[in-house]
C-alpha cells in the first residue's frame, strides 16, 4: 500500500488533471454541477454493482470515477469563488469531529447503538427541525424506507423484538387481502405499500440489507432465465411457443446449477 505522502502525490496529480480538462477539453470545460448529476449517480450504482459482485478491482475502478466526480464537483464550485476541494475536504473533516465527541471529546460511550443515537442527537442540536430530514427526497423507495426506519431508530422509535415486527407484517397482509377481495385498487396499493415497509422493517432486525437481498435474488433470477433462454436456442424453439410445463424443466436445472 502507498503511504501518505504518496497518497496526496496521487490525491494531487487528479486536481492538475482536473485543472487542465476544465480549461482544455470541450466536453469538461461545458459541464454544470446539474449536467452531472445525472452521470454521478450512474457511476454511484455502477459502484454499488461491483461491491455486490465483490470484484475489488472494479470497486476501485467506480471509487476513482466517483473521486473525479466530486473533484469536478470542487472545481466548478472554485471557478465561481463559492467552495474549492480543501473547503470541501475542511468541511467535512470538522462535521466529522464534531459528531465524534466519543473520539475528540469527552463523551462515553458503551457501543454502535449508542454513537448512532448521538449522531441524531447532534444533529438535531445543529438546527435541524426532523431526524427525518436528512433522508433525500430522490432516494429509490425501498432505500429510502430503510433509511426513515434506520433515523427514528436512532432516537429511540422502534421495536422491541423481532417477533413483533413479524406480527406487524402478518397484520399488514391480512390487511391486504381484505383489499384485495374488496377490489378496491387505491387502498390496495396502500396496503401492499404497509406489507413493504413492514418486511423492510423485519429485514432490518434480522441485520439484512433488503436493498442487497432483492438485488440477489434479481441477479439470480436474471441467471436462471438467460440459462432458460440458451436451452430454448439450443432446441430451436422460441420462448413464447414452449409450454410452461417445459420451461420450468429448464429452470429447474438452472435452480440445480
Amino acid at each position: 500500500m502507498n503511504n501518505r505522502a504518496k497518497q496526496l502525490e496521487a490525491f494531487d496529480r487528479l486536481l492538475t488533471i482536473m485543472d487542465e480538462l476544465r480549461e482544455k477539453c470541450p466536453w469538461d470545460k461545458k459541464q454544470t454541477l446539474q449536467s452531472l448529476r445525472h452521470l454521478t449517480i450512474e457511476e454511484t450504482y455502477e459502484l454499488g454493482d461491483a461491491i455486490l459482485d465483490n470484484d475489488l478491482n472494479e470497486v476501485k475502478k467506480e471509487l476513482g470515477d466517483l473521486l473525479l466526480h466530486l473533484v469536478f464537483y470542487a472545481k466548478i464550485g472554485s471557478e465561481t469563488q463559492d467552495f474549492d476541494i480543501a473547503d470541501v475536504c475542511n468541511e467535512i473533516c470538522e462535521k466529522l469531529i464534531h459528531r465524534h465527541p466519543h473520539i475528540y471529546g469527552d463523551t462515553v460511550v458503551e457501543n454502535e447503538e449508542e454513537v448512532k443515537q448521538n449522531w441524531e442527537k447532534l444533529k438535531l442540536k445543529e438546527g435541524k427541525k426532523s431526524v427525518l430530514e436528512g433522508v433525500p427526497r430522490s432516494l429509490p423507495a425501498l432505500v429510502k424506507a430503510s433509511r426513515i426506519q434506520d433515523k427514528v431508530k436512532g432516537v429511540g422509535f422502534d421495536w422491541e423484538e423481532p417477533h413483533q415486527v413479524w406480527d406487524k407484517v402478518q397484520e399488514e397482509l391480512q390487511e391486504l387481502q381484505e383489499e384485495v377481495a374488496s377490489e378496491n385498487q387505491d387502498k390496495m396499493e396502500s396496503e401492499f405499500g404497509d406489507v413493504l415497509f413492514s418486511m423492510i422493517n423485519y429485514a432490518r432486525f434480522l441485520n439484512i440489507n433488503p436493498e442487497d437481498a432483492l438485488e440477489r435474488t434479481n441477479k439470480k433470477f436474471i441467471k436462471r432465465f438467460q440459462y432458460l433462454e440458451s436451452k430454448a436456442e439450443e432446441l430451436g424453439k422460441p420462448l413464447m411457443d414452449m409450454t410452461l410445463a417445459e420451461m420450468d424443466v429448464f429452470w429447474n436445472e438452472a435452480k440445480k446449477l
